[in-house]
């Protein structure tokens, strides 16, 4: 998987299809390029298709990159773990945030903001330990404390379900989250990665988190 091009093309189209079997239209879904290891000159390929959302979970390595390519048109969005002490850096650097699973962190977003910055909030939907997230059942209570922050607009939530080589045993964490919205009213849901974006289309995802489709796999450097 070295084309680019013909790789970004499959995937759009899988997303289109994947669209029209919810009943919704491809353009309802939101394709965040994961571009972790992946170089500059490959997410230009990207984007001169017209995927300009990018997804990244590591600030050191976003920073890089935004200086390559500050001369195109992209959306970044942060999609991994964030400390609290790296917030101020984020805030400055991504356009949204995807990962807000703590009332710390969303206070120290708030304080460091100087103007409103969209967020997900991430959600738990398992008990693998190493993994990161809001527990579901902390929402109803988390959610008002996260939004009443004056720089923080809350669009929706982001999950990752446990891996599994079969995508469709991803579709009831799928589904959880889609509840979740519609419970709490937030419209926007990022779910689905490269192995299970389809099921996740079907569930209702927003937002679509793709890497290894797009760029093939990666090698620890970029």
């Amino acid at each position: 998987m070295n084309d680019v091009e013909e790789n970004c093309r499959r995937v759009v189209e899988r997303i289109h299809t994947a669209a029209a079997r919810s009943g919704r239209s491809g353009e309802a879904v939101r394709l965040i390029a994961v571009t972790k290891f992946v170089s500059p000159e490959k997410i230009r390929r990207a984007a001169a298709l017209g995927i300009t959302h990018i997804g990244e979970n590591r600030l050191q390595e976003a920073l890089t990159k935004r200086d390559s390519l500050r001369d195109l048109d992209l959306t970044w969005h942060f999609i991994g773990h964030l400390q609290t002490n790296k917030a101020r850096k984020v805030i400055e650097n991504f356009d949204w945030i995807q990962s807000v699973d703590r009332l710390d962190l969303a206070e120290k977003l708030d304080q460091q903001a100087h103007r409103r910055i969209p967020v997900l909030i991430e959600v738990k939907l398992h008990d693998e330990p190493s993994k990161s997230g809001m527990p579901a059942g902390e929402l109803q209570d988390f959610l008002p404390r996260v939004t009443g922050l004056k720089n923080l607009e809350v669009r929706g939530f982001m999950a990752v379900p446990p891996y599994s080589d079969i995508a469709e045993e991803s579709r009831p964490y799928f589904r959880r989250l889609r509840e979740l919205g519609v419970l709490f009213g937030l419209p926007e849901l990022s779910m689905g990665m490269s192995h299970d974006f389809e099921i996740a289309i079907e569930e209702g995802a927003t937002m679509v988190r793709i890497g290894t489709a797009l760029f093939g796999s990666r090698q620890s450097t970029p």
